[in-house]
This record gives C-alpha cells, sequence and structure tokens, in this order.
C-alpha cells in the first residue's frame, strides 16, 4: 500500500472502516434518498446471481431496478425467475441510459470488473464488486481515487470480515488469549469450476477466486502484510469447460503463499483448483478447519471456511481439551456484501467491510505472483 501501515492501526482501521474518515459521505447520501429505498442495477446474471439477487431482494431497503448481461436471455431469465420487475439490459451502456439507480453490483467474469467498475463510477454510481475489483493494484487505486473524486463509494468482496467468527476470532486475538501470535494457515481449494474459462484464461487464476478468502480473513485478523513470498503452478494445462470446451490454462491452478506480518508474524496460505474435497462449494456439513492461529499460550481453528463459517475450535489448556464455540452463524452469508453495503448508504452507517482491505489483498496477489516469477521476497 502508499502509505505503510502498523499492525495495530490497520486492523482498527478495518474494524472501524474508517468511520470518522467516511461516515460524513454515508450521512449526506442517506440524506439525499427521498424515499429511504436504495435502487441497485446488477449486471452479470450468471450463477452468481441466483446468491446475490435473493439477498438484495429480501432488504426492505433496497429496490433491484435493473438487470444486464452480455447474454440478455439470462437477464431475461433471472428476471422472471426471481420475480424482480426490473428493467433488462445486453449491455452496461445501455443499463446506464436506461431507468437511473445508485448502485451497480458488478457479478461478471473477473477479467472486465475494473473496467465495468470504471465506467459506473464515471457515471456517479456507487458500486460493490465480487472478487476482484480490478485485475491490478494501480487500477483498483485508480478506482479508489476516481470514487473519491466523485463523492462515490466502491467496495469489493469477499464480506469474510462480517462473521460472528471473524469478530470472535479477532476479540480472541486482540484480548491475548492466544498469547503472543507467532503464524497461521490458511487453505482453500476444488476441483475446479467446469461453467466458465475464465476462470483459468489470464486475469484468472486461484488467488484471485479462492485465495482472496483467506488472505482477506488473516489480514484482516494479523494486520497488514510487509511482504510476500510465493510459489504457483500451473498443474492441469488443459481443461474442459461448458462454454468453450477444450482450453489451454493459462493462470496458475495452485499456489502457496508466504505472508510477513508485523511482530515477527508470518502466514501461509494455499488455495488451488486441483484440490479435491467432497463438500466442494456446498460447506455447511464441513468439519475440517480452514484457518489456522498458533500462539504461545493457545491455538484456534475456524470450522468450515471463511466464507461458510461453523464454528471455531478454542485450544488454551494443557489439560482440557478444546472447546469448539462461536457457532451461531448470526444470519451471515458469503453473499451478503452487497445488500450490508446498500443498507449502509441508506442508512449512513459504515459497514464493516472497507475497499482499502480488497485493495490490500489485490496487492498480495500481484506480489505473489511476481515473486513467483522471480524467486524473491516482493516487500
Amino acid at each position: 500500500m502508499n502509505d505503510t501501515l502498523s499492525r495495530q492501526k490497520f486492523l482498527q482501521y478495518t474494524a472501524s472502516a474508517g468511520a470518522a474518515l467516511l461516515l460524513s459521505s454515508l450521512e449526506g447520501f442517506a440524506n439525499e434518498i427521498v424515499d429511504k429505498k436504495l435502487k441497485v442495477a446488477i449486471i452479470g446474471c450468471g450463477s452468481v446471481s441466483n446468491r446475490y439477487l435473493p439477498q438484495l431482494l429480501s432488504s426492505p431497503l433496497i429496490e433491484v431496478v435493473s438487470l444486464c448481461d452480455i447474454k440478455p436471455e439470462r437477464a431475461i431469465e433471472q428476471n422472471k425467475q426471481y420475480k424482480v420487475n426490473a428493467k433488462t439490459y445486453a449491455n452496461l451502456d445501455e443499463m446506464l441510459a436506461g431507468v437511473p439507480f445508485d448502485m451497480m453490483v458488478t457479478l461478471t467474469d473477473m477479467q472486465v470488473h475494473g473496467d465495468l467498475n470504471k465506467k459506473a463510477l464515471l457515471a456517479g454510481k456507487h458500486v460493490w464488486s465480487e472478487k476482484p475489483m480490478a485485475n491490478t493494484y494501480a487500477e483498483g487505486k485508480a478506482l479508489l481515487e476516481l470514487a473519491k473524486r466523485k463523492k462515490l463509494r466502491i467496495w469489493g468482496a469477499p464480506a469474510v470480515v462480517n462473521s460472528p467468527q471473524f469478530a470472535f476470532m479477532s476479540k480472541t486475538i486482540q484480548e491475548g488469549k492466544l498469547g503472543r501470535i507467532a503464524s497461521a494457515h490458511g487453505q482453500y481449494g476444488h476441483t475446479g469450476p467446469t461453467w466458465s474459462a475464465f476462470f483459468y484464461e489470464k486475469g484468472g487464476g486461484s488467488m484471485p477466486d479462492l485465495g482472496v478468502y483467506n488472505m482477506a480473513t488473516l489480514t484482516g485478523l494479523l494486520g497488514p502484510a510487509k511482504s510476500v513470498m510465493a510459489m504457483t503452478s500451473i498443474v492441469n494445462p488443459e481443461r474442459t469447460v461448458d462454454d468453450k470446451g477444450k482450453i489451454k490454462v493459462e493462470a496458475e491452478d495452485n499456489a502457496h503463499v508466504l505472508l510477513e506480518h508485523d511482530k515477527g508474524i508470518i502466514s501461509h496460505v494455499m488455495c488451488g483448483f486441483n484440490y479435491f474435497d467432497p463438500h466442494g462449494h456446498e460447506a455447511g456439513a464441513q468439519s475440517l478447519h480452514s484457518i489456522q492461529i498458533f500462539g504461545d499460550y493457545g491455538n484456534m481453528r475456524l470450522i468450515g471456511y471463511d466464507w461458510e463459517t461453523n464454528g471455531v475450535i478454542l485450544d488454551t489448556s494443557w489439560t482440557e481439551p478444546p472447546v469448539l464455540t462461536s457457532t451461531d452463524k448470526g444470519g451471515y452469508e458469503w453473499q451478503e456484501g452487497a445488500r450490508v453495503v446498500g443498507e449502509s448508504l441508506i442508512k449512513g452507517i459504515e459497514p464493516r467491510i472497507n475497499v482499502e482491505h480488497a485493495l490490500h489483498v489485490l496487492e498480495i496477489i500481484e506480489a505473489a505472483r511476481k515473486s513467483s516469477a522471480n524467486g524473491m521476497k516482493i516487500s
């Protein structure tokens, strides 16, 4: 990141989302909304929209007014299936010229997120973007600067900091119950999506699709990364996907990333599209852990995934067995981000999610690829 942040300041910023700096803009926007309903437009009506639409439609403070997809029939189908009663469009230019809206939700192929998000900001729209919000850190930073100039807000997935389990782990660390933190590990993978080629094409890869969750969780808990060392590889050079048949894999489908945090803490993330896991994308019954934090007084393990949290095992005793705690999800779902930030715009209350955190994760991914390419540690 441009300015060096201490771990404490980063954690404070992540916890409060810079409320003192940003709350005024949200309050101002909230006061401008006459009917107290945020008008939302969705671009990208593929598989992920099946998760986002129910969340957005469940909010009494949000109205979905536009659906857009380069395959217009998908927008029309989602409009019917979810009884949205929205206008449908075949491209972003049509949608921007159509029914007025306040915030765009970007759910397209990741390679075009940056361009689409920039167009929306230039048109005066707030943005919630699925991961990643841009394809490079420089592009993401430029989007943030543009949003600031236009007095707009942009956020990027994932929403892992929203879960009660994240809050519990953070509180446990901050209260010193694990002692001096030394090390952490995160892992997430499956055998790879088949419905689209973009996951495997240039600008895709296992880090922006999968690793982002663990990177967001670990930097949220331990503070920002000071440096990165990584190895990435392509294990499966060819894939067969629904939209293009047999393709050549261009982006990493296997990654191991070491993060150096403040105070000597080292964390590790592994992610890939070649990891057998019978739970796959349905992790509600997952009993294994995906995040592990070690201190000299204790350790804790997040059961399930940080996007599908099932509890935290806390181990702080030499004589007593580990305890499964924080099992209540509190309604948290990984797809809630757009609804949460949309409601925050209406209420004038700053959400826990903040764009600087998403940008830092993008910075880590970029550094990991550079490290893997040249075999060096990247500051």
